[in-house]
């Protein structure tokens, strides 16, 4: 009898593409999910025999080998599935035959070459039968990223546009985004950013091999997306100057920024803040079959001595002291969370799980940021892989300020040390509307349990023995500091101040404040009150300052007063950032010695916009008070 071999390969692109939710993929090989079966039609020389065996390889990466799970040899078989690749005869008509492979959902993800070799009678013939693309699954509940809920699914998998919430505490702003994750060259750009990281550049037959884990994928997308460590997606820019790129400002989605990374032979695409880092994130995690949805969180910690405070120093005026503060909070911060479970600490952690693409601080020396389990932070577990104490003080430090004297001594002002985390926001599933998570990150601002899990947080992360007020922190060594500013608060005033809003703020047109004090005691005080403001950056470094005054006020008891305040257009104009951002500030310095610091941020808008769309905690149309 003649050998027999393969003339023509269906892929049965649209019958896979529908069951494996890839139709949109514009890719020519087929693209498919792991541990799902999918259909190919052959077209034999001749008709099979029984006793005729169909062998088929696959194998993916460079130096591709059974040991490294990057390579699998198989046959047809009637068995059930095994734990490996399988393939099963469905259909034979005369010399055409349908089969069904399948691959094990914790398989690697990526290109795959895959081959047959038919064997009759002695007699062998081999072929390439093409490539095709496997992705994560989360329609399969083995699979670790595997999410229950269809509606999710569609959301957080499949749907290529969303809105970004930015903006500050008590006046979001929703922009939408084009994820365009089906969109052409796309996948074959996320997985070009997989092979062009560093840890695929020096052992590539090993990193291809982890891509079976989300964990893996998830941390090396988060460094790549930015080009800190390497030739990453997006170079950052903080600066307020966008010479020789494009403003953070003005992208509109992800698609032109992958596009031009790769049409650019790889090189940064410059400029990129928070909310680009995590778009573009979410449009290559969701292209690779992860559930990915992007957050934003108000008043966003940046702790880089990880004490879990952020300590900011300020003059007389309420000036930030930029030279003495390393902490910041920034108006807002965008990241990422994507669903998959942790096997590496325990069911209770599955589900979402933290990313940051922005190069904020490094990771194992790598400027990366996670994954880190939401869970985990709530439950104050920073001492958990990875990132955790960065993560829980972006959303859960204390804000403490301090006055910074002329004989470079410090003392504790009262401030509001609760403003940070606060409006944790996404999109919410089927609908452009803001939904509120803050819940899933911490326990009511300030309850019991939330202090409770403060301090548990502290002791994970320094091991601590707390004897009253005085917290002993372990350091490497075993030597022990202490510090008694970790958890004991300033001595609340005898006076109250806010700042007020007159009119809406609005580009072109002078600003109308006014800042009301108010007397919380029966006998009459004075107070020195320092004004100061500045055009600042959305991470609120300032740019310039536009306002410096002072004012004597005599309170009497009970007694409320307001302090007109009037910032002209020519006064901020020239200074103004993109981000069109005002912080205000007023150290209010009472005869006794008591020291009160009240701040105001504030957004300008280029028009009025009466229907309310996406407020904060308190905040409605352009008049946050």
């Amino acid at each position: 009898m003649a050998g027999i071999r393969v003339t023509k390969v269906d892929w049965q692109r649209s019958r896979n593409g529908a069951a494996h939710h890839t139709q949109e993929y514009p890719c020519p090989e087929l693209v498919v999910r792991r541990g799902q079966s999918f259909s190919l039609t052959l077209e034999l020389s001749r008709a099979l025999d029984c006793e005729e065996t169909l062998i088929f390889t696959v194998e993916t990466g460079p130096r591709a080998s059974e040991a490294l799970h990057t390579k699998a040899v198989f046959q047809t078989s009637e068995l059930e599935r095994g734990e490996g690749w399988t393939a099963a005869r469905e259909a034979q008509m005369e010399n055409t035959l349908t089969v069904s492979l399948a691959s094990p959902p914790s398989a690697v993800i990526g290109r795959y070459l895959l081959s047959i070799r038919l064997s009759s009678h002695r007699k062998h013939s081999n072929r390439r039968l093409g490539e095709f693309v496997l992705l994560f699954n989360p329609w399969c509940a083995e699979d670790d990223v595997f999410l229950a809920s269809e509606e999710e699914r569609q959301e957080y998998v499949l749907n290529d546009s969303g809105i970004i919430f930015r903006g500050v505490e008590k006046h979001i702003r929703a922009q939408g985004w084009n994820y365009g994750q089906f969109q052409e060259d796309i996948l074959d750009i996320c997985l070009s950013i997989l092979d062009r990281s560093p840890g695929h550049q020096n052992n590539p037959a090993t990193d291809v091999s982890c891509r079976h884990n989300p964990i893996y994928v998830t941390r090396v997308i988060s460094a790549m997306v930015n080009s800190n460590n390497d030739r990453g997606v997006v170079q950052g820019q903080w600066q307020g100057k966008y010479g020789g790129g494009t403003s953070p400002l003005h992208w509109r989605g992800s698609v032109a920024i992958l596009q031009k990374w790769l049409k650019g032979r790889y090189k940064p695409v410059k400029y990129g803040q928070c909310w680009v880092f995590a778009g573009v994130m979410c449009t290559v995690l969701r292209c690779l079959g992860i559930a990915t949805r992007v957050v934003s969180n108000f008043n966003s910690a940046h702790d880089t001595d990880q004490n879990l405070s952020v300590d900011k120093y300020v003059d007389s005026f309420g000036r930030t002291l930029e030279d003495l503060t390393e902490d910041s909070m920034w108006n807002f911060h965008v990241w990422n969370e994507s669903w998959f479970a942790r096997q590496d600490l325990g069911p209770s952690y599955n589900g979402w799980q933290v990313l940051d693409a922005t190069p904020q601080e490094e990771s194992e020396g790598v400027f990366r940021c996670g994954p880190a389990s939401v869970t985990a932070i709530r439950e104050g577990d920073v001492h958990l892989a990875h990132d955790g104490p960065f993560v829980f003080a972006e959303v859960n430090a204390d804000y403490i300020t301090w006055l910074w004297h002329e004989d470079e001594s410090r003392e504790r002002v009262y401030s509001n040390t609760k403003k940070i985390g606060r409006c944790i926001s996404t999109k919410a599933v089927g609908s452009d509307s803001r939904v509120d998570i803050t819940d899933l990150y911490k326990y009511p601002e300030g309850s019991r349990k939330e202090r409770q899990v403060y301090s548990k947080a502290v002791n994970r992360l320094f091991g601590v023995e707390a004897s009253g007020r005085r917290t002993w922190i372990r350091r490497a060594g075993g030597r022990c500091l202490w510090r008694d500013d970790l958890l004991e608060p300033a001595t609340k005033p005898s006076i109250a101040g806010k700042f007020k809003v007159l009119e809406p703020p609005m580009l072109g047109h002078d600003l109308r404040l006014a800042l009301c004090l108010a007397n919380l005691t029966s006998r009459a005080q004075r107070v020195r009150v320092n004004l100061s403001g500045a055009t600042i950056l959305y991470t609120r470094k300032p740019v310039a300052e536009i306002l410096h005054e002072s004012h004597a006020v005599r309170l009497g008891p009970q007694e409320e007063k307001r302090i007109p305040i009037t910032i002209s257009y020519s006064k901020y104009k020239e200074d103004l950032t993109e981000d069109k951002k005002i912080l205000l500030a007023a150290m209010c310095l009472v005869t006794k010695g008591e020291k009160l610091l009240v701040e105001k941020d504030i957004t300008l808008e280029d028009f009025i916009t009466i229907k309310r769309a996406y407020p904060g905690a308190s905040g409605e149309g352009l008049s946050p008070v």
